[in-house]
């Protein structure tokens, strides 16, 4: 009989500590996802500009690293400003 009742307890105290587990990993979860959505990078050799909901387009140009933004108001436009080579044909060659 001491076993049951063992048991019993450790099957009543298991399902409640998973309960609160599964509420604190939803949270967890739901936190995760908004931080998630208010991050964005501007990676090397790009520039940034904010679009903002109520101003237009912010005069900062944002440089490379990560950045917060609040996700329903503001949007990154992201350029890349790398330079790159090009060829410019030419008639005489020069040695």
């Amino acid at each position: 009989m001491v076993s049951f009742c063992f048991w019993n307890y450790l099957l009543i105290n298991s399902s409640r500590l998973f309960s609160n587990i599964g509420r604190i990993d939803i949270g967890l979860d739901i936190g995760g996802g908004v931080i998630n959505s208010m991050l964005y990078n501007v990676d090397g050799s790009h520039r940034a500009v904010i679009f903002d909901g109520f101003q237009g387009v912010e005069l900062d140009v944002i440089e490379e690293r990560t950045h917060f933004m609040i996700s329903w108001l503001h949007r990154p436009i992201i350029f890349d400003i790398s330079t790159r080579p090009r060829s410019v044909p030419s008639i005489t060659e020069i040695k």
